[in-house]
């Protein structure tokens, strides 16, 4: 009984998904597995070079819409981020290392609040540090260990797994070969996993 929650931190609707996931998860008994990956690099081998969301405006008019009205009702802040998508290597190379880590759901919260409720920039190591710091950790070795050259290969690795496993766009959630694409999608993909006949 486990879920995977594929993230990506540039992402606008992981955000609500990560910030609703495990109480979710928790009223179900569902294990959560945190799984980072580039959908940047999924974009390219779709011809994209931005989001979708920037390439077709009237979509993007209607996701930044629909993104107030999904987190008005959650009763989660939002606001727009000035830039968009952001760059979320580091914090993804922080998941990949320390996908165990007790600390590490406060982590990704704490990402993409800074992102998507504060309208700060997550590719820089400053707003990293913050964020690593309000977890309580050590945030310097952390992100040393991150950006180790073994670390940097193992999120590439698990973004060709996201690949092979068919998925193309994010928040993905994967109930063992069971695919659920979009935070519309969170609770189905909970439930599913939570229903032993599955």
């Amino acid at each position: 009984m486990r879920i995977e929650f594929w993230l990506e931190f540039g992402s606008t609707y992981s955000y609500p998904a990560a910030m609703r996931i495990e109480s979710l998860a928790a009223e179900k008994g569902v294990a959560i597995v945190w799984r980072a990956f580039l959908l940047g690099a999924i974009f390219n081998d779709q011809g994209w070079n931005d989001s979708p969301f920037n390439i077709y405006p009237s979509k993007g008019a209607y996701m930044w819409r629909d993104m107030e009205r999904v987190c008005a009702a959650q009763g989660i802040p939002f606001q727009r981020p000035s830039v968009f998508p952001r760059n979320g290597l580091l914090a993804s190379r922080i998941v990949c290392r320390y996908a165990d880590a007790a600390w590490l759901p406060d982590f990704i919260r704490r990402v993409y609040q800074a992102n998507f409720a504060e309208d700060r920039d997550i590719s820089s190591r400053e707003v990293i540090l913050d964020c690593l710091g309000s977890a309580g950790e050590s945030a310097t070795n952390i992100i040393q260990e991150a950006e180790s050259a073994e670390n940097k290969l193992l999120l590439r690795k698990q973004t060709d797994i996201a690949r092979q496993k068919g998925l193309f766009g994010a928040p993905s959630f994967l109930v063992g070969d069971e695919l659920f694409w979009g935070n519309d999608r969170l609770e189905d993909a909970i439930n599913w996993a939570a229903t032993p006949a599955t």
